[in-house]
């Protein structure tokens, strides 16, 4: 079964940090494009950051630079988000995606069912 899982979400204070991780079973993520999303309550899903299937290239939303961190390891198949300096306006569910293409923004294949991070003191 192909599936991405994600873990690591919860509630942490405005300021803190939290790390998301990202496991994939059924398939390999190398060669495919990674990239972690979130949706708000009321708003459009939006794309936070990305892998490109090269390893090569690494972008981030304008609204987490600096402060977001994307990783991949490809011995254990995984792939994570550390964030720091969390806001209240990054509480949102989170979701992992995998796809076949170069970039994240060609589209993704596989998607996790998501974590909910809430940044609230």
């Amino acid at each position: 079964q192909l599936q991405l899982v994600e873990s690591g979400g919860g509630l942490v204070q405005p300021g803190g940090s939290l790390r998301l991780s990202c496991a994939a079973s059924g398939f390999s993520l190398a060669y495919h494009s990674i990239g972690w999303f979130r949706q708000a309550p009321g708003k459009e899903r939006e794309g936070v950051s990305c892998i490109s299937s090269s390893g090569g290239i690494t972008n981030y939303a304008d609204s987490v630079k600096g402060r977001f961190t994307i990783s991949r390891d490809k011995a254990k198949n995984t792939f994570d988000l550390q964030m720091r300096s969390l806001k209240p306006e990054d509480t949102a569910v989170y979701y992992c995606a995998a796809g076949r293409y170069y970039s994240c923004s060609e589209g993704m294949d596989y998607w996790g069912k998501g974590t909910l991070v809430t940044v609230s003191s």
